[in-house]
């Protein structure tokens, strides 16, 4: 399949980012792999031990699940350090609330079940249940993930609960911070034509990382137009929506669903398509596709054949080409790189001169 043949997507997250990179690949897209953070599981940390022979010793009377992965990662630390039969028996005598499905799926895997699942897959409607139940009195044991929100949590301080927090594992800074940076760069520049976001840290890294290069309203804008964001859920989105993004996100808050919604997105949105003597020709932040083959062009020619392209068949006069050319002089350097993409595309004359007006792109109807 090559729905996204020339398509070009950044990709923000660490964990699972190789089934998405094969997905898009097979597609078509070339991808440009940036983690703006990592997830450290803490299997060994003395804290996470410390804290789950806290728990055992001292039943909680609510246990509240955040993530799959990060009860799956306690539930295995816990059976390394051979306390995993008595914190599930714990569990399984504590009212037992989940964030959502996926943290339900990992409770019910591990023998449990839970009370409820908040619908929105939120820790704030979670909270919400439980102050309707009444927590006075209550001790609550809630397992935070990496982008918890202590705040969220004081409600139930403030209501009379006594909480307990467990971090199962931690966000730490990205490997190749270089490569975030030029990440940074590439959505700034609209040289992508999407980026993905799976957690909220990764997407607040990445505006954190613009800041620090001084490129964040660059970047902020290219999400704007050009760039399309795509956040795996609203939890995700809520980074992005609070600078002014507003992210594409699936109906399903679920990986597949990600892929699934990003593809036919890109699909159906190129920056420009046109149909020529030769096929369509399809224009990408990165590349430009002429009947299912990438056409090999220097940057010149390639935002020239962009700007005739989005034309459709109108007159592109020389003044209006110049702009598409930075640092450029004058018509001269316009005449040149029309040149120079005549002679990549396969027929010359598919970019038409119009004499003393400009150039235009030979489309049919």
């Amino acid at each position: 399949m090559s729905e996204l043949l020339g398509v070009t997507i950044g990709i923000t997250s660490d964990r699972r980012s190789d089934d998405m990179i094969a997905t898009f690949e097979r597609k078509g897209a070339r991808v440009v792999h940036a983690p703006t953070m990592r997830i450290v599981p803490l299997t060994e940390d003395d804290e996470l031990l410390a804290g789950t022979r806290d728990v055992i010793a001292d039943p909680p009377d609510v246990v509240l699940v955040t993530t799959g992965i990060g009860l799956r990662g306690w539930v295995e630390a816990a059976d390394a350090a051979g306390l995993a039969a008595p914190l599930l028996e714990t569990f399984a005598r504590a009212r037992v609330v989940a964030r959502g499905p996926k943290a339900t799926g990992v409770i019910r895997a591990n023998g449990l079940r839970e009370a409820w699942s908040a619908a929105s897959e939120q820790t704030a409607e979670a909270v919400e249940r439980l102050l309707a139940e009444g927590v006075a009195g209550l001790s609550v044991v809630v397992q935070l993930h990496g982008a918890a929100d202590q705040d969220q949590l004081a409600p139930l301080v403030a209501a009379g609960a006594r909480v307990r927090g467990i971090s199962v594992y931690r966000w730490l800074p990205p490997d190749d911070p270089a490569a975030v940076d030029r990440l940074v760069d590439r959505v700034a520049d609209r040289a992508l034509d999407a980026v993905t976001f799976t957690s909220a840290p990764g997407a607040v890294a990445l505006l954190a990382a613009a800041r620090a290069r001084g490129r964040h309203d660059d970047l902020v804008a290219g999400m704007r137009s050009g760039v399309v964001a795509c956040a795996v859920g609203d939890v995700t989105a809520e980074p992005l929506r609070a600078v002014g993004v507003e992210p594409l996100v699936p109906d399903r808050w679920r990986l597949g669903a990600l892929l699934r919604t990003l593809t036919a997105h890109l699909a159906q949105h190129p920056q420009a398509q046109v149909e020529t003597p030769h096929g369509t020709l399809t224009v990408r932040a990165g590349a430009v596709v002429l009947a299912d083959a990438v056409l090999d062009l220097a940057p010149g020619p390639q935002a020239l054949l962009r700007r005739l392209a989005q034309a459709a068949g109108a007159v592109c006069t020389r003044e209006e080409l110049l702009a598409e050319l930075p640092g450029a002089a004058d018509a001269h350097a316009v005449e040149v790189t029309i040149g120079r993409l005549r002679s990549a595309l396969p027929d010359p004359t598919l970019v038409r001169t119009v004499v003393k007006r400009g150039y235009r792109l030979d489309v049919t109807a």
